[in-house]
């Protein structure tokens, strides 16, 4: 008996638990499903984790005590697209699979990013006079699933769209997009720009000052990646430069309170990461999650492994 917990602090949405025991019991009769829903403490989390064989996670934080407290644990599936709430390396000294789920929350995203620019140009709905999508310049800093949606929603407002990437030039030039030959070209030529990158490697902080400098006066950054991905001294140093920049995101900056006291009026950031916070995005996630398992369990399939 395979036994299967779907631990999350910011639960699935009830349809999408349904259907996820669904394939787990047309799979067959050898898998058990187990829930921890909005558990308040880690101490829970730990017991859960005891005895299972694989595990399904949101946003939820997976560390080494975690791993560590897993004793059977085969495969870790983080329902989403980004997995840095996840101690990779612990899991692999354990030769535990981690996956994602790449692609089943990008349209939620590229919605929220759309969205945020839009809210941004009509100056946070406050009245004042504001600006239109249509006819301005979108710079896509990065160009995986996410971004692709923002460029599909962004052409249909009439948007001109460029894009800066190191790793899918050809894809992005199939489709008829202007890459650009350097980052800080993007920034310069854009009148919003889109952040579409990983909290990893090369892009953590990346977002710097030799890059920020070459934004329009007037121009808005969207942020719905990381705040790892920015680095915040450099942007509210830009932000004190040039007074009419504007930056927007689905996560909060480490130094909130100073955007608070010097930048009124030029940020908006949501309570909580809210980019997959989307019924529709909640469940298909949640279903690749389940199916990943299941594959993994009953053929080996380990596509979606990033460890």
């Amino acid at each position: 008996m395979k036994k299967v917990l779907i631990a999350t602090e910011k639960p699935f949405v009830t349809t999408a638990i349904k259907k996820i025991k669904k394939i787990f019991k047309e799979a067959g009769e050898n898998y058990e499903v187990r829930l921890l829903e909005g558990y308040q403490s880690g101490n829970d989390l730990l017991q859960a984790v005891s005895d299972v064989d694989a595990l399904i996670v949101r946003s939820d934080k997976i560390d080494r005590e975690v791993i560590e407290a897993s004793k059977h644990l085969k495969i870790l599936v983080r329902a989403g697209s980004g997995y840095d709430n996840i101690d990779l390396g612990a899991a692999t000294q354990k030769n535990i699979v981690v996956m994602n789920t790449p692609g089943q929350n990008a349209n939620a995203v590229a919605e929220l990013a759309i969205g945020l620019a839009i809210f941004g140009l009509r100056e946070m709905f406050s009245g004042r006079p504001g600006g239109e999508l249509r006819g301005r310049t979108l710079g896509l800093h990065g160009f995986g699933y996410v971004a692709r949606n923002v460029f599909r929603i962004a052409r249909s407002f009439g948007m001109k769209v460029i894009v800066f990437t190191r790793y899918s030039k050809s894809a992005a030039a199939a489709i008829g997009l202007k890459v650009t030959g350097s980052l800080e070209q993007l920034y310069e030529k854009s009148d919003i720009v889109s952040i579409h990158v990983p909290a990893r490697g090369e892009h953590i902080r990346s977002v710097s000052y030799d890059v920020l400098k070459n934004l329009k006066d007037n121009a808005l950054l969207i942020n719905t990646s990381r705040k790892e991905v920015i680095n915040e001294p450099d942007l509210i140093r830009i932000m004190e430069e040039k007074p009419f920049i504007k930056y927007l995101s689905d996560i909060k900056p480490d130094n909130e309170n100073i955007f608070y006291e010097r930048f009124p009026g030029r940020f908006f950031f949501t309570p909580k990461k809210a980019g997959a916070q989307t019924a529709e995005a909640n469940t298909k996630a949640g279903l690749a999650a389940a199916e990943q398992i299941v594959k993994f369990f009953e053929t080996g399939d380990s596509t979606f492994r990033v460890n």
